[in-house]
Protein backbone atom coordinates (compact mmCIF):
# COMPACT_ATOMS: atom_id res chain seq x y z
CA UNK A 1 0.00 0.00 0.00
CA UNK A 2 1.64 3.17 -0.81
CA UNK A 3 2.09 6.09 2.10
CA UNK A 4 1.25 8.63 -0.62
CA UNK A 5 3.27 11.98 -1.67
CA UNK A 6 5.84 12.76 0.65
CA UNK A 7 7.25 16.19 0.62
CA UNK A 8 9.96 17.71 -1.38
CA UNK A 9 7.64 15.46 -4.31
CA UNK A 10 7.80 16.70 -8.09
CA UNK A 11 4.79 16.48 -10.13
CA UNK A 12 5.38 15.95 -13.25
CA UNK A 13 5.79 18.69 -15.57
CA UNK A 14 2.29 19.64 -17.85
CA UNK A 15 3.43 21.34 -21.28
CA UNK A 16 0.37 23.60 -22.58
CA UNK A 17 0.53 25.10 -26.26
CA UNK A 18 -1.27 28.43 -25.70
CA UNK A 19 -3.64 29.25 -28.85
CA UNK A 20 -5.70 32.15 -29.86
CA UNK A 21 -8.65 30.05 -29.72
CA UNK A 22 -8.07 28.57 -26.44
CA UNK A 23 -7.15 31.85 -24.75
CA UNK A 24 -10.31 34.08 -26.26
CA UNK A 25 -12.71 30.57 -25.91
CA UNK A 26 -11.92 30.25 -22.04
CA UNK A 27 -12.72 33.98 -21.84
CA UNK A 28 -15.86 34.15 -23.17
CA UNK A 29 -16.48 30.71 -21.80
CA UNK A 30 -16.31 32.03 -18.32
CA UNK A 31 -18.43 34.96 -19.15
CA UNK A 32 -15.03 37.87 -19.13
CA UNK A 33 -16.03 39.70 -22.02
CA UNK A 34 -12.85 42.76 -21.56
CA UNK A 35 -11.62 43.06 -24.84
CA UNK A 36 -7.78 42.66 -24.11
CA UNK A 37 -8.86 38.73 -24.34
CA UNK A 38 -10.42 38.31 -27.75
CA UNK A 39 -9.66 42.10 -29.55
CA UNK A 40 -5.79 41.90 -30.51
CA UNK A 41 -6.20 45.79 -31.96
CA UNK A 42 -7.76 46.84 -28.26
CA UNK A 43 -5.34 44.98 -26.54
CA UNK A 44 -2.55 46.82 -28.27
CA UNK A 45 -4.31 49.87 -27.81
CA UNK A 46 -4.16 49.05 -23.56
CA UNK A 47 -0.32 48.47 -24.10
CA UNK A 48 -0.29 44.46 -24.55
CA UNK A 49 1.17 42.96 -27.15
CA UNK A 50 -1.72 41.03 -27.73
CA UNK A 51 -4.36 39.63 -26.47
CA UNK A 52 -3.84 37.45 -23.14
CA UNK A 53 -5.25 34.62 -20.61
CA UNK A 54 -7.81 35.22 -18.08
CA UNK A 55 -7.03 34.75 -14.36
CA UNK A 56 -10.01 32.22 -14.35
CA UNK A 57 -8.39 30.27 -17.00
CA UNK A 58 -5.19 30.10 -15.44
CA UNK A 59 -7.25 29.66 -12.40
CA UNK A 60 -8.62 26.15 -14.19
CA UNK A 61 -5.24 25.16 -15.36
CA UNK A 62 -3.88 25.42 -11.99
CA UNK A 63 -6.74 23.06 -10.75
CA UNK A 64 -6.45 20.83 -13.72
CA UNK A 65 -2.39 20.30 -13.27
CA UNK A 66 -3.05 19.82 -9.75
CA UNK A 67 -6.05 17.30 -9.58
CA UNK A 68 -4.69 15.46 -12.51
CA UNK A 69 -1.52 14.47 -10.46
CA UNK A 70 -3.67 13.96 -7.31
CA UNK A 71 -6.38 11.57 -8.95
CA UNK A 72 -10.22 12.01 -8.97
CA UNK A 73 -10.62 11.67 -5.77
CA UNK A 74 -9.04 14.64 -4.49
CA UNK A 75 -10.54 17.33 -3.15
CA UNK A 76 -9.57 20.75 -4.03
CA UNK A 77 -9.51 23.26 -0.60
CA UNK A 78 -7.72 26.46 -1.69
CA UNK A 79 -6.00 27.63 -4.77
CA UNK A 80 -3.51 30.70 -4.48
CA UNK A 81 -2.46 32.29 -7.21
CA UNK A 82 -0.64 35.18 -8.16
CA UNK A 83 -0.20 36.21 -12.21
CA UNK A 84 3.05 37.28 -13.63
CA UNK A 85 4.04 37.69 -17.30
CA UNK A 86 0.76 37.31 -19.92
CA UNK A 87 0.37 34.30 -21.34
CA UNK A 88 -0.34 35.06 -25.59
CA UNK A 89 -1.33 33.16 -28.22
CA UNK A 90 1.53 31.18 -29.86
CA UNK A 91 3.86 30.91 -26.68
CA UNK A 92 3.61 27.80 -24.54
CA UNK A 93 3.41 27.32 -20.48
CA UNK A 94 5.27 24.74 -18.92
CA UNK A 95 3.05 23.43 -15.31
CA UNK A 96 5.41 22.44 -12.82
CA UNK A 97 5.02 21.62 -8.55
CA UNK A 98 6.35 19.94 -5.56
CA UNK A 99 4.90 19.18 -2.66
CA UNK A 100 5.41 21.56 0.26
CA UNK A 101 3.92 20.47 3.06
CA UNK A 102 1.30 17.20 4.04
CA UNK A 103 -0.75 16.77 7.43
CA UNK A 104 -2.59 13.27 7.45
CA UNK A 105 -5.01 13.61 4.27
CA UNK A 106 -3.91 17.54 3.25
CA UNK A 107 -1.01 18.47 0.49
CA UNK A 108 0.15 21.69 -0.51
CA UNK A 109 1.62 22.04 -3.25
CA UNK A 110 3.93 25.04 -4.76
CA UNK A 111 2.86 25.36 -8.18
CA UNK A 112 4.37 27.85 -10.96
CA UNK A 113 3.67 28.10 -14.74
CA UNK A 114 6.39 29.44 -17.54
CA UNK A 115 6.13 31.20 -20.26
CA UNK A 116 8.66 32.58 -22.86
CA UNK A 117 8.70 35.80 -20.82
CA UNK A 118 9.31 34.33 -17.25
CA UNK A 119 6.41 33.07 -14.66
CA UNK A 120 3.02 33.42 -15.55
CA UNK A 121 1.62 32.34 -12.57
CA UNK A 122 3.35 31.03 -9.12
CA UNK A 123 0.85 29.90 -6.06
CA UNK A 124 0.08 27.29 -3.60
CA UNK A 125 -2.97 24.55 -4.04
CA UNK A 126 -4.24 22.30 -0.83
CA UNK A 127 -5.67 19.10 -2.03
CA UNK A 128 -7.17 16.74 0.74
CA UNK A 129 -6.56 13.11 -0.74
CA UNK A 130 -8.86 9.78 -0.60
CA UNK A 131 -8.92 8.28 2.62
CA UNK A 132 -5.95 5.48 2.43
CA UNK A 133 -3.02 8.40 1.76
CA UNK A 134 -3.02 8.26 -2.17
Amino acid sequence: MSRGPEVGEELPPLTIPLTRTMIVATALAGRDFQDVHHDPSLAAERGATDVFMNILTTNGLVDRYVTAWAGPAAVVKAIRIRLGAPNHPGDTMVMTGTVTARCDDRVEIAVRGDNALGAHVTGTVVVQLRGDGT
